[in-house]
């Protein structure tokens, strides 16, 4: 969600606050702002809008070697400058950001009022400048602690004082923190890309930490003041990586990144001696993996997505139960854990909310979980039992893209190993190890042959509603094909296993309703193909996505768009690039901010 950037050195610090806060859009925000300390006074910039409206507000050469910034999505109040971070106490001296939300706001709010604060915002974040300041006895740190042992809810903050020039304070607890450690500098930002053109070098805070740096020096304590010795990481992203690279979008870029992401992913973990995978994260033996009789997969949004189609291909490989779970729903439903479970949290950036509490409710009650995520050394890897690290690259675009097939490609290679573990033989594996370091170079004949799907996009992107329908392992494809078009071009979209069209949604097939069909050469393919006739029946459009050949296919389909023929467990990542080409080629022809959609965030980190 917001993003926060904070930067103590010798350099003049509100360029390299807005060039932060730039890396940063693509979380989500609808205001920015920064602070910058001069003098012993702080001078305070902040509107609502975009990045290009705050510089445009921002004075030339600003002086001022510290400061902080933030990129803000509205929970508490409304898009306002007012609202906009950075949030002042009443004498200036103290300015904060903070991601999160203070759940008892209204009565820390209501006790400083009596206290004689005014306040200028509706945010809830603008308690924790006046907590800051009644706290302030010469020592920012001790402030912000005792601050936030007041705080219920999530935070990340940072804070200065004009009185302690060159310092900055920050404090984590559910939303994400990262120093960066740079040749006389430091930074304090809520994601590594803020400050990846900088530095490299890194620390990661836990929940309950607080950091306070200056320039040269940094100590990490906990809320009762103990020292805490923290590892430094190094980042491995190239800055080249979360630019555009000559593409128009992000979303297009990630989406022509797939090939390579996908062989990356694959690159060191296939055996082709025994035609199974290694995955030395997991932190299992071969005898506890087993011992597994169940696996429950914990996401949100296009993770689960992913978590279905590894739920049918885990259970037609391995022959194991296996499902996948809205993270959300679960953690509220007292969820059984059971001996001998499996459990899988998959979040892209790792710092989900809902994916991290739900992992920390099953392991509050004994369960094993793995993470499968992209982001290293965020949360979700630091907490898990072990897991996967995907290595799709940074994911700019709000919309995931590369993830869900980087995603796809963990699993898989999981289900590779547990199949043969139990009821793979030697050479059906060889077949799914062939047919898997295939899908890089079937998704590049996908990525040059865009045209018919830009096409189809002109055609039919002014309807306002979409059927998208599957069956099998292509039905969570429908699903996320459905949400695609909808984060992206504000289309109404819904999918549907293909079989539940005439338990309620045909009665919304109409002349302006095109039902999108995803048709593969398996055993549910006439089923199919007779849910098409039936739409085809009531004067609905018909687009179809399906196997070079199908003519039958292509005789019902008002549209057709052929993939290249593979293993049926394949399909999933065939079927997906061509949906999330359509959704972004229609999201072009509506006008669309196809990169950071309306009242989305990257990264969700509160409930």
């Amino acid at each position: 969600m917001c993003g926060i950037i904070g930067y103590t050195g010798p350099r003049v610090a509100a360029p390299i606050l807005v060039e932060g806060l730039r890396r940063l859009e693509y979380r989500g925000y609808d205001s920015a702002g920064i602070s910058v300390e001069h003098n012993r006074t702080l001078s305070m910039y902040k509107r609502a809008g975009k990045i290009a409206d705050l510089r445009s507000h921002v004075p030339p050469n600003v002086p001022g070697t510290v400061g902080i910034g933030h990129t803000r999505w509205a929970t508490h109040g409304g898009v306002t400058d007012a609202n906009a971070h950075p949030h002042m106490d009443a004498s200036g001296a103290i300015a904060i950001v903070h991601n999160g939300i203070v759940e008892n706001y209204l009565q820390l709010k209501s006790r400083l009022e009596k206290e004689g604060c005014t306040f200028r915002s509706e945010t809830d974040s603008e308690v924790i400048a006046h907590l800051v300041a009644s706290f302030y006895k010469g020592d920012l740190e001790a402030a912000v602690k005792e601050t936030v042992l007041l705080i219920k809810g999530t935070y990340g903050i940072v804070a200065m004082h004009a009185a302690e020039p060159g310092r900055l304070v920050g404090a984590r607890n559910g939303s994400p923190l990262v120093l960066g450690i740079g040749e006389g500098e430091m930074f304090l930002a809520s994601d590594v890309t803020a400050i990846i053109a900088h530095t490299r070098q890194v620390v990661y805070l836990e929940d309950g930490e607080v950091v306070s740096f200056t320039a040269d020096t940094y100590t990490t304590t906990n809320l009762r003041n103990q020292v805490i010795d923290k590892q430094v990481d190094h980042v491995n992203w190239e800055l080249e990586e979360i630019e555009k690279a000559g593409y128009t979008h992000f979303m297009a870029k990630e989406i022509h990144d797939q090939p390579e992401a996908i062989r990356r992913a694959l690159s060191g973990r296939i055996d082709h001696e025994y035609n199974t995978g290694h995955l030395g994260g997991l932190n299992l033996s071969n005898r506890e993996l087993l011992d597994i009789n169940r696996i429950k997969i914990l996401a949100a949004g296009t993770s689960y997505h992913a978590g279905m189609v590894a739920g049918y291909v885990l259970e037609t490989l391995a022959r194991i139960p296996a499902t996948a779970e809205l993270a959300s729903e679960l953690r509220y439903r007292n969820p059984i854990v059971e001996r001998n479970s499996l459990y899988f949290a998959v979040s892209q950036s790792g710092e989900t909310a809902d994916t991290l509490y739900a992992m920390r409710e099953i392991q509050r009650k004994g369960g094993r979980v793995l993470g499968i995520c992209n982001v290293v050394g965020s949360t979700i890897p630091r907490e898990s039992d072990g897991g996967v690290y995907i290595h799709s690259g940074p994911e700019i675009a709000v919309a995931s893209t590369k993830a869900f097939t980087s995603q796809l490609t963990a699993f898989y290679l999981f289900a590779l190993i547990m199949g043969r573990m139990r009821d793979l033989s030697h050479d059906a594996g060889r077949q799914f190890v062939r047919a898997l370091e295939a899908v890089p170079a079937q998704i590049e004949q996908i990525l040059a042959n865009k045209a018919p799907l830009q096409e189809m996009a002109r055609k039919y992107s002014r309807h306002e509603n979409f059927l998208f329908l599957g069956r099998g392992i292509n039905y969570p494809v429908a699903l996320e094909a459905a949400l695609k078009l909808k984060e992206v071009s504000y289309i109404h979209a819904e999918g549907y296993s293909a079989a539940e069209i005439k338990h309620g949604p045909i009665a919304l097939i109409n002349e302006e309703t095109p039902s999108f069909f995803i048709v593969t050469d398996d055993g549910l393919r006439d089923k199919v193909i007779n849910n098409m006739k039936e739409v085809k029946a009531r004067s609905g459009p018909v687009i179809a996505l399906a196997v070079e050949g199908d003519k039958e296919v292509a005789s019902i389909a008002d549209d057709v768009y052929f993939v290249p023929p593979a293993m049926e467990l394949m399909y999933p990542f065939l079927m997906a690039v061509p949906t999330q080409l359509f959704a972004y080629y229609c999201a072009l022809e509506r006008g669309c901010n196809v990169d950071q959609p309306r009242n989305l965030a990257k990264s969700v980190t509160v409930e």
